[in-house]
């Protein structure tokens, strides 16, 4: 899920350290990056920007990292961290936050990554466990060489459209199939923060059931009315197709990285381990 990396930055531990201990460090003496968005950000008058002008994190972010009212939401710090670091943002004049938290999830992570490789190097180092044989893979993982899915220039990225096997079956008995769901923001983020961290099963239903665009023939308020009801109701069957969706059309960074266990040989996926994302002791 998009939102995985924005509750994940919240549960690692901010301290101080010398950069030479985590791996490749950045360009000694440069402070601002340019950087192209998967997906960009559309304006009012219809307007893509994609391209980002990045500087590194100082004292300031640390600070911001630190500070407890963002460390239950994830999505909120994120905002306040990408706020603070992006210089400019397009062509569009410096603007308050909502800019920021109206990104694309898919975009927000791929700017936390190049935040976090600008500053500290691309070097991470991720721990992983076999799940045939529980052996622990330590591995340096290179956040520059990760796979990004961009949508090509002069293109804006459309719903995502998935016609579901059992569907939703409404209480007149009729049963909608066509779903159109549109990519979740750092607004939604923000929004489902709290029901994420309970429970992250009810905080995927509620962050999926504000991307729904569309189900068959039900009628807008009924959507809003009946909200994450929706998706509780849904067989695994179709909560599986939904996923499998979004991950084959969703732009960004490929997060999930493949492993071949030296123990017993066996190869297997796992999603980037995020632990050290911010550790820098």
């Amino acid at each position: 899920m998009s939102a995985e990396l924005a509750t994940d930055i919240t549960t690692t531990d901010v301290t101080t350290t010398d950069i030479t201990t985590i791996g490749a460090a950045p360009p000694a003496g440069r402070r601002a990056f340019d950087v192209t968005l998967p997906i960009g950000y559309t304006d009012p008058e219809g307007t893509v920007h994609r391209k980002v002008v990045l500087r590194k994190m100082t004292g300031k972010e640390e600070a911001i990292l630190a500070d407890r009212r963002f460390q239950k939401n994830g999505g909120r710090l994120v905002t306040e961290l990408l706020h603070s670091c992006i210089v400019q943002l397009g062509e569009l004049s410096p603007n308050g936050r909502s800019t920021v938290s109206n990104l694309y999830s898919a975009d927000r992570n791929y700017l936390l990554l190049k935040l976090r490789s600008v500053t500290f190097g691309s070097e991470l180092e991720s721990s992983y466990t076999c799940p045939s044989c529980s052996e622990q893979l330590h591995v340096n993982e290179d956040l520059d060489d990760l796979p990004v899915t961009v949508v090509p220039d002069g293109e804006e990225q459309g719903d995502v459209l998935v016609e579901l096997v059992d569907g939703y079956v409404d209480k007149e008995g009729n049963v909608h199939t066509a779903l159109a769901l549109r990519l979740p923001t750092g607004a939604d983020e923000e929004a489902v923060a709290s029901q994420m961290r309970e429970n992250p099963s009810l905080g995927k239903n509620a962050l999926l059931a504000r991307c729904i665009r569309s189900l068959g023939e039900m009628p807008r308020h009924r959507l809003e009315a009946l909200g994450p009801r929706i998706m509780s109701d849904l067989t695994m069957t179709d909560r599986r197709l939904i996923d499998q969706a979004l991950n084959d059309a969703a732009p960004g960074v490929d997060l999930v990285r493949r492993q071949e266990c030296p123990a017993c040989g066996r190869e297997f996926s796992a999603s980037l381990d995020l632990s050290n994302f911010l550790a820098l002791a």
